[in-house]
């Protein structure tokens, strides 16, 4: 990047960028460096705030610039000034590295995940789960009548404890300490830490 050079004093005009950007369209080299000067600063600075990785800052920068050089002709100056077409490209371009990198990182993750998951053995599964079945019966046979009817209507038919009192005709306080019993025996029996 050039210096600003004071002539007399006075700060030299700013770029005609409009004019430019028509000159870049055509190919001038000499009018993209112009306006690289003028605009490649703002660009760094947003693509810098949207990342915060100077060294992706850079590349996403760069690759703005060179979308300036290749795109310049659909730059319409009715639709607004050059570097508000410029920052919004460089916002865009930032904003899909970040999305990139996020979905690079998320599937980076699934096959970790993936990776570390152990294998399904649909028999080992049924005999477990045949096993802890039966366990569960054995258990269920080990507490009272009132509480082995409380809990199979609680937890198996998805009944209310007001619903189970009104069923057995049981106050609803019974039907509680019953079922609260109940699940001890049965957390006992089935060996389950609290």
């Amino acid at each position: 990047m050039t210096e600003n050079v004071w002539i007399g004093g006075v700060r030299p005009a700013a770029p005609d960028l409009p004019e430019l950007m028509g000159r870049v369209a055509l190919g001038d080299q000499q009018a993209f460096t112009a306006v690289f000067e003028a605009v490649s600063g703002p660009v760094l600075g947003l693509v810098r705030s949207v990342l915060r990785d100077s060294a992706q800052s850079e590349e996403v920068a760069q690759e703005v610039l060179v979308e300036v050089w290749r795109t310049a002709a659909r730059y319409q100056p009715a639709r607004g000034a050059v570097m508000t077409w410029v920052l919004t490209l460089a916002h865009r371009r930032a904003v899909d590295r970040v999305r990139s990198e996020q979905a690079a990182s998320n599937r980076e993750k699934r096959v970790a995940l993936l990776e570390h998951t152990a294998a399904y053995d649909e028999v080992v599964e049924q005999v477990e789960g045949r096993l802890e079945r039966e366990q569960v019966r054995r258990c269920l046979r080990g507490l009272t009548e009132l509480q082995r009817q409380s809990v199979t209507l609680a937890y198996y038919r998805g009944l209310t404890y007001r619903e189970v009192s009104e069923l057995l005709s049981v106050p609803l306080g019974t039907v509680k300490a019953r079922m609260r019993d109940g699940l001890i025996r049965l957390r006992d029996c089935l060996g389950v830490g609290v």
